[in-house]
């Protein structure tokens, strides 16, 4: 089965068809398609709501399955005014390029001290009118681990927070020990995708 992954961002794709490797689907990324593509809404107040509307967006535009994932950043120690939730790349109405995202995070850890937070992951999965899968369930989500304030040398572009990222228990950078938090999030949505596709 070809599944077209509503994302243009190229690391996120990479990311997503790692961590579906064996299912023997096709993974699409927006970016490799010919079309002008609208851009679909991301007026949701969580990543569950994010990730319904833009499935469904693609849905009715390619009339092909179409899957989507949404993300929110949720810190203990910042104030309900500054969490980024749902708006990780979106301050003050501007979105933020990877460089400006690092420096923005950066200067909030060094105001609030090392930011200690947790990704909240969804996908919607939209097969056909009839069957729409979607989850927002602990399994992909990431562990606890903070935001440094001075960023890790290595980068990976479309993943700009990772530079900044923190091992809690050893409090070493994720870039520099084998992440296993990753791996646990690609065990996650390959669980979510195998239990539906198994039955396609």
């Amino acid at each position: 089965m070809k599944l077209i992954y509503g994302t243009g961002n190229p690391a996120k794709l990479e990311s997503m068809r790692r961590a579906l490797v064996g299912l023997n689907h096709e993974i699409i990324g927006l970016n490799e398609l010919t079309d002008a593509i609208p851009q679909a809404p991301e007026d949701g107040l969580t990543p569950l709501e994010n990730a319904r509307r833009k499935a469904l967006f693609y849905y009715n535009y390619f009339k092909t399955p179409v899957f989507s994932c949404d993300s929110g950043l949720y810190f203990d120690n910042l104030p309900s005014e500054l969490q980024p939730g749902v708006h990780v790349r979106n301050v003050n109405g501007k979105y933020l390029s990877d460089d400006e995202m690092i420096d923005y995070y950066c200067n909030l850890a060094r105001q609030y001290g090392h930011l200690k937070g947790r990704y909240q992951n969804a996908i919607c999965l939209v097969l056909d009118e009839n069957h729409i899968y979607e989850s927002m369930n602990d399994d992909l989500s990431g562990n606890y681990f903070l935001i440094a304030d001075k960023p890790h040398q290595k980068r990976i572009k479309g993943f700009p927070l990772d530079s900044l990222s923190v091992h809690i228990p050893s409090g070493r950078y994720y870039y520099d020990m084998e992440n296993d938090n990753v791996v646990e999030v690609e065990k996650g949505f390959y669980k979510f995708f195998e239990d539906i596709l198994k039955h396609y």
